[in-house]
């Protein structure tokens, strides 16, 4: 069994940064920990946007310009990329919520029968469950998990219906 964390978005703006959060910031030690005990491969992505986000549909409806490519809040947080900085990891940067060059990544790399898949990061309730759910619809008999003391979402309440629905979609949810 291969063993792969994804660690989603873990980027400055979204930590303490634009769309940072209270419950975002106390997250890190625990994404931290988790990097730093991992034993399999580790894939992180990216929210990546251009100085024309304001212009894209997701800008028209979240109008707070956030990851954008080269700015200091596209960066991950520091304590994260620490410790990533001892760990070989592939990067996805991903334009949108969900991100299919991330499954295309797992199908050219792994033996889809045999992996098992945990997902950790920012935001829950969006860029998490939109990959979780990606992901299970395209590995049906992989083991897919979130571990949710290493996710936080826009909203505590909001978090709370993105880990039931990813457990009625059959994604282990730990916590």
């Amino acid at each position: 069994m291969k063993n792969i964390l994804i660690v989603v978005d873990m980027q400055k703006d979204f930590v303490d940064g634009a769309l940072g959060s209270a419950e975002a910031v106390a997250i890190v030690d625990n994404v931290v920990n988790k990097i730093e005990a991992f034993e399999g491969d580790i894939i992180v992505t990216y929210d990546t946007h251009s100085e024309s986000y304001m212009e894209t549909q997701e800008g028209k409806n979240l109008p707070v310009p956030h990851c954008i490519k080269g700015t200091d809040g596209w960066e991950l947080d520091s304590k994260v990329q620490a410790a990533l900085d001892n760990r070989e990891y592939k990067a996805i940067e991903k334009p949108t919520f969900g991100s299919t060059e991330l499954v295309e990544y797992i199908k050219a790399s792994y033996d889809q029968a045999d992996i098992a898949i945990e997902l950790i990061g920012l935001c829950t309730d969006i860029c998490v469950v939109s990959n979780a759910l990606l992901i299970k619809a395209n590995f049906l008999e992989a083991e897919v998990g979130v571990d949710a003391s290493c996710c936080a979402g826009v909203t505590p309440d909001s978090h709370n219906a993105a880990l039931t629905t990813m457990k009625m979609c059959q994604i282990n949810v730990t916590e």
